[in-house]
């Protein structure tokens, strides 16, 4: 299978075959396929496949916990395991830490998560051998990437492949790989029996065989003065890529990069090792290495001010980027779109000071006192985030006025997993052209519809794709007001469209409907309908025009295709706020109350917006308390269904209050940063920091997440009773 994004620092990048050959590297991996005319029956028949394994050693886990054996580690001896090793530098950390007056050093972990959309994957392919035509319906986040793909495979042109992803029940980033080896065999074996095959994966197979995320252990060190400024950060991190590293070291780059968060750190170095393990493969997963990045930075924020007896938000306060210093760039810092760091807009002072006064702040230290007089334990914690979105290398869209039924036909390459890009679309092209969004039709995920593009993935449809979007149906529109200024006799800087309609700018009558303008933009020889008379080449409407009825350089029609690259990725940006309290006899912890403000620059619909932002929200509070994948020794899964890996019910998630600011970017003309991803990346760090907060007086200090009950009851009595520390 491919290497999907290579890298100098990759040595030895390893991707799977579709079906193993010779040797197993995780529980899981397909080893064989089987056909056969019902599920039932192909499902009897791979229970009879018997497969002789010989155990070999097992490489679990990362170097904490358990006794296991390890992957990699300080010293290590295990460099075979170790997939890629890059350094990344920005400043001279060496002299920053050598001048500064205090440095702390932490060991942070985040575990290993899984994206569990609502729909598992699905595959279905079709092979027309008299055309040599390949059709597949594909719960991918990529149809663009798939086609180029399978066509490369199986030496067909582009144009015989065909790849739709109808409406798909989520994604996550988990659906954006290529290729799971479903999406080889299924094609394969449809072209090879000449029947339609399709394979939808069970949620037993999903666990095992969907790609992961998350696992990193971070070793940070930071430099600070007696203000609590900070002048240098270093982290030295593990990154589980799992068995194979088809997608890169974008995970682990993502998080480097995102380590300063929204803070002026002048000073850092970076080092990341991800590390192979005999587990299911990792990939990205919502937030993409943002969240373990957060949680990092922020617990840092949370040392400082202890260690100096500061006030924990003042701390923040005083290192976030000022407004004035906006594009801030991070020299030597390269993101995942092969690019420097550079924030390009924000108001992070504002953003926090809001929060807080949402919260509460002020007078939540008597709150907490007063709980705590009644043997409650309340604690708060807040996070403030970067989010990189909006990368490259570009998006496109057509965009078409449809002269018999007048409506607005819009297409792209993106593929859609319940995001609204739909509604999104509609309304920035409707925008434009001065028609009613009801009149907007978006079609994505189908090659025919549109055949260049990328994927869905980073919080980038609605920048680039959007953009994309905005600028072709802005082409349309200026074509429409050229052809009507010729229709109504007037200047073409006298019209304006509203409702479907041009007419002269203050009066309502006379006008032409974007119909008519579409049907005139198309010279035809014979009419078809009523308004197709006044758009033959005799008609009044081209009656002025000299020479012939389609000018040179004119295309007929009313539309027009576009695209957009963005110089760089736009960087969102939020602070996350909440209360919590933790119960004692039953160790769990409930949000009490939650505050967060959002920058996603200009915002196309609030109501999407703060869709995304709480569907965030719920998979941050499952990083937070719930979601940790457990294997055991020989590499098992131990809690593969949803009786064991426990995703929080709509019980668990708090109801926030949602704030916005909206600061827009600079690098795209309507001034969009992306949120797909934001309300993921601060949740797990503040809800920890509250715990932190609430559980402080008993000694309980956490540095790691998710932070079950079992685990909460390990460190309540490691702090309760020295001797039990050693094993906590």
């Amino acid at each position: 299978m491919p290497v999907l994004i290579p890298h100098p620092a990759m040595p030895d990048p390893r991707t799977q075959r579709p079906l193993a050959r010779g040797e197993v590297f995780h529980v899981g991996q397909p080893v064989a396929f089987v056909v056969a005319e019902s599920r039932y029956a192909a499902e009897d028949a791979a229970e009879l496949v018997d497969v002789d394994y010989e155990p070999l050693d097992v490489v679990v886990d990362l170097g904490v916990g358990g006794g296991r054996r390890l992957a990699a580690g300080p010293g290590g001896d295990t460099k075979d395991n170790v997939a890629c090793d890059f350094t990344q530098v920005c400043g001279d950390l060496d002299a920053a830490s050598a001048a500064a007056l205090h440095v702390l050093r932490r060991r942070f972990v985040v575990e290993r998560s899984a994206a569990s959309p609502m729909e598992t994957r699905g595959t279905l392919a079709e092979w027309d051998a008299r055309r040599r035509e390949l059709t597949l319906w594909d719960s991918t986040q990529a149809a663009i990437s798939i086609r180029g793909g399978l066509a490369s495979l199986f030496a067909l042109p582009e144009n015989k492949v065909r790849v739709v992803t109808p409406d798909t029940g989520g994604g996550f980033g988990q659906k954006v790989v290529f290729f799971y080896p479903d999406e080889v065999l299924v094609p394969f074996a449809a072209m090879a029996l000449g029947r339609p095959v399709k394979f939808v994966e069970d949620r037993a197979e999903h666990f095992v065989a969907a790609n992961h995320e998350r696992k990193q252990i971070h070793d940070a060190e930071v430099a600070f003065d007696d203000d609590g400024v900070v002048h240098g950060l270093r982290s030295d991190f593990l990154h589980d890529t799992g068995a194979f590293i088809p997608y890169g070291i974008a995970v682990a780059q993502v998080a480097s990069t995102s380590l300063a968060g929204p803070y002026l750190i002048p000073n850092m170095w970076v080092r990341l090792r991800a590390v192979y393990t005999h587990t299911t493969t990792v990939t990205p997963y919502r937030g993409c290495g943002r969240p373990q990045a957060c949680f990092v930075i922020e617990q840092l924020m949370d040392a400082i001010a202890q260690e100096l007896g500061l006030d924990r938000m003042e701390v923040r306060r005083r290192n976030l980027i000022p407004a004035d210093q906006f594009p801030y760039t991070r020299d030597g810092l390269v993101f995942a779109d092969g690019l420097p760091v550079t924030l390009d807009s924000g108001n992070y002072h504002e953003a926090l000071d809001k929060v807080l006064s949402a919260i509460g702040y002020e007078d939540f230290a008597a709150e907490q006192q007063r709980a705590r007089a009644e043997g409650r334990h309340l604690g708060l914690g807040l996070a403030c985030y970067v989010e990189g979105t909006g990368l490259g290398p570009y998006e496109g869209a057509h965009v078409q006025v449809q002269s018999v039924s007048g409506k607005v036909l819009v297409a792209t390459g993106l593929t859609t997993q319940g995001q609204s890009h739909k509604t999104t679309f509609a309304q920035i092209a409707a925008d434009q052209l001065g028609v009613d969004v009801e009149d907007v039709e978006v079609i994505t995920g189908d090659t025919d519809a549109f055949e260049w593009g990328v994927a869905t993935f980073a919080s980038r449809a609605a920048v680039v794709s959007g953009s994309a979007i905005g600028r072709a149906a802005a082409a349309v529109r200026e074509k429409a007001i050229a052809m009507a200024a010729n229709m109504l006799e007037a200047a073409p800087e006298d019209l304006d469209i509203e409702h479907g309609r041009v007419f002269v700018r203050g009066s309502a009558e006379p006008y032409v409907t974007l119909k008519q303008v579409a049907t005139a933009a198309n010279p035809l020889r014979y009419a078809f309908d009523e308004d197709a008379q006044a758009a033959t080449q005799f008609a009044p409407a081209f009656k002025d025009i000299s020479g012939p009825p389609l000018p040179e350089g004119r295309e007929p029609g009313l539309e027009a295709v576009a695209y957009y690259s963005p110089p760089h990725a736009t960087w969102a940006s939020g602070v996350h706020a909440a209360v919590v309290e933790v119960d004692l006899d039953t160790l769990a912890v409930r949000y009490v109350r939650y505050a967060l403000i959002h920058d996603c620059g200009n915002m196309i619909n609030p109501r999407v917006v703060e869709g995304q932002v709480m569907g965030g929200i719920a998979q941050g509070v499952g990083g937070a308390l719930y979601e940790k994948l457990e294997y055991d020794d020989q590499g098992q899964l131990r809690n593969a269904s949803f009786m064991d890996f426990l995703v929080p019910y709509a019980t668990e998630v708090p109801r926030p209050t949602i704030d916005h600011m909206e600061t827009p970017s600079p690098l795209n003309p309507l001034g969009m940063k992306g949120v797909g991803e934001a309300g993921t990346i601060p949740v797990a760090s503040l809800t920890i920091s509250a715990v932190n907060d609430a559980l402080a007086p008993l000694g309980v200090h956490v540095d790691e997440a998710p932070l079950s009950p079992d685990r909460l009851f390990q460190l309540v009595q490691a702090a309760s009773e020295p001797d039990a520390a050693a094993t906590a």
